[in-house]
C-alpha cells in the first residue's frame, strides 16, 4: 500500500509522535508511508526515520481549503491507497476532499480524551482507552478500534544512558529524579505540573534530596517557571529544573529515577523501566501497581478527582514520598511497569492492527447517500461548534482544546467498565 499520514501537528506531543512511530512501523511491515504536515519539531524524525515529508502551511484555517486541494492532488499523482489523518482536521479535510472519490478510503486516529461530536461517524477511527471507544460506538460511529498509544520499547528501554544528562544540569549521585516530560500546555497539562513543583518542594523542606525536572515547552512555561522559582526559593536551593524542550528526551527519561505523567507521556516512562504516578485533573494523582493498573488499562493513563491518597499537591507527595524514600521500591515498580508496556503496548503488535485496519477500510465501502449525510452532520456540527468558540473567546472563557474540556472528559471517564478490545460494529 501506498499511505498518506497526516498529524494535526507537529510540535512534541503524544498523538503526533504516535503517528510517527507507528508510521516507521508500518512502513517496516512493507508498505510506502508519505507523512504530510506542517512544520515542526518532529519533521526531523520523520526525515531521519527515511520516510517522505510534504509540508502544508503552519499558519491556516482549520479545515484548510488549501490543504483539502494539496491532499487530493497528492493522492491523485500518487496514486495513494489510503489515507489516515490524526485528530479532528485532518479527518475532516481528508473526507471532504476524498470521500466522495470512493477509491481512497480515510481512517482516523483520536489520541485526545474524547472524540469531537461533530467527527465523521463513517470514518473507521482508533481510540486510545476502551472507555472512549465505548463512548464513540454509543454516540454512532460505525467502526471504533481500541488501540492504545503504542510504545517503541526497542528505543526506549533501560539500557539508554542518562548519566550525560544528569552531569548536564548538575544532578548529584544521590539526589532522586522525578521527571515530567510533557508539553506545558494548559489543557490536561498544567494542573500536574504545578501540583508537582509543590509536592518536590515538600519533600525537599522534609530532608528528601529528590530534584524536579520538567521537559518541554508551551503556553504555561511562564506560570511553571514562577511556581518552580517558589519552590526554589522557599527550599534554598534548585529542588525544580525546567530545561526547555529537547528534540530527544529519552536521555531525560533514563536519568529519571520517578516519572510523572499521563498519556504516551506516563508508557514512555514506564518503557523505561522507571515507576510512575499518573496524573490528571481536579486534584487527581495515583500510583501505578498491580492494585492499580487495571484503572488505567480501562480509563486510559489519566484521571479526575481524588485518588485513593486524596487531592492535589498533598496527595502526590504521599505518592512520591516512599518511591524517593525506597530504591528497592522503585524497582520493583519499575519492573512492573516496564512488563507491562512489554505486553500491552508494544508499537509492533500496534503496526499490525493498525495494517489489518488499512486493509478492511480498503475492503470496506460506504454508501454514497450515508456518506452524504454524515458529511452534511458534520460540516454543520462543525460550525456550530466554531460560532461557539468564537463566542467563548468573546467572553474569556474558551478552552484550547473542546475534545479536552474537562466537562467532556468527565463524562467519558464515567462511562462502563468492560475491558473488551472489540473494535466491530455495535
Amino acid at each position: 500500500m501506498r499511505i498518506v499520514v497526516y498529524p494535526h501537528t507537529m510540535e512534541l506531543g503524544g498523538s503526533q509522535l504516535n503517528a510517527i512511530q507507528l508510521a516507521g512501523a508500518v512502513r517496516d511491515r512493507g508498505h510506502e508511508v508519505i507523512v504530510l504536515s506542517e512544520p515542526g519539531p518532529l519533521v526531523d524524525r520523520v526525515r531521519a526515520m527515511g520516510m517522505e515529508h510534504i509540508e502544508i502551511p503552519a499558519d491556516r484555517r482549520r479545515p484548510s481549503p488549501e490543504v483539502i486541494g494539496k491532499l487530493v492532488r497528492l493522492v491523485r499523482d500518487r496514486r495513494v491507497d489510503l489515507v489516515h489523518g490524526y485528530e479532528w482536521p485532518p479527518i475532516v479535510e481528508a473526507l471532504v476532499g476524498l470521500g466522495f472519490r470512493r477509491k481512497t478510503p480515510v481512517v482516523g486516529t483520536v489520541m485526545a480524551m474524547s472524540v469531537a461530536p461533530f467527527l465523521p461517524r463513517t470514518v473507521p477511527l482508533a481510540v486510545g482507552t476502551e472507555q472512549i471507544r465505548k463512548a464513540a460506538v454509543a454516540a454512532g460511529h460505525r467502526r471504533v478500534m481500541l488501540l492504545e498509544p503504542p510504545v517503541d520499547t526497542d528505543a526506549d528501554n533501560p539500557s539508554v544512558d542518562g548519566e550525560k544528562f544528569r552531569a548536564r544540569y548538575g544532578i548529584e549521585a544521590d539526589e532522586v529524579v522525578v521527571a515530567m516530560i510533557c508539553r506545558l500546555v494548559p489543557e490536561l497539562k498544567l494542573e500536574g505540573l504545578l501540583a508537582a513543583c509543590d509536592a518536590v518542594g515538600e519533600l525537599a523542606l522534609a530532608g528528601r534530596r529528590v530534584r524536579l525536572i520538567i521537559v518541554g515547552d508551551g503556553l504555561s512555561r511562564d506560570v511553571i517557571a514562577e511556581r518552580a522559582s517558589r519552590a526554589n526559593a522557599t527550599v534554598g536551593r534548585q529542588v525544580v529544573l525546567l530545561t526547555g524542550e529537547i528534540a530527544d528526551p529519552r536521555p531525560a527519561y533514563a536519568a529519571a529515577d520517578i516519572t510523572v505523567g499521563q498519556g504516551g507521556s506516563a508508557l514512555r516512562g514506564m518503557a523505561f523501566g522507571k515507576p510512575l504516578v499518573v496524573v490528571g485533573e481536579r486534584g487527581f494523582s495515583e500510583l501505578l501497581t498491580p492494585e492499580s493498573a487495571p484503572i488505567f488499562l480501562q480509563q486510559g493513563w489519566y484521571g479526575l478527582g481524588p485518588g485513593s491518597l486524596g487531592l492535589g499537591a498533598p496527595a502526590l507527595r504521599l505518592a512520591l514520598d516512599p518511591l524517593v524514600h525506597s530504591l528497592d521500591l522503585r524497582q520493583e515498580l519499575g519492573g512492573f511497569a516496564r512488563q507491562l508496556v512489554l505486553e500491552r503496548f508494544s508499537l509492533r503488535q500496534a503496526a499490525q492492527r493498525q495494517e489489518e485496519e488499512y486493509f478492511f477500510a480498503i475492503q470496506d465501502r460506504v454508501a454514497l447517500a450515508l456518506l452524504a449525510a454524515d458529511l452534511a452532520r458534520c460540516m454543520n456540527g462543525l460550525l456550530i461548534s466554531k460560532v461557539r468558540r468564537k463566542y467563548e473567546r468573546w467572553r474569556g472563557t474558551i478552552a484550547i482544546d473542546d475534545s479536552n474540556a474537562l466537562s467532556v472528559v468527565a463524562e467519558v471517564l464515567a462511562g462502563g467498565a468492560s475491558n473488551s478490545r472489540s473494535g466491530e460494529r455495535p
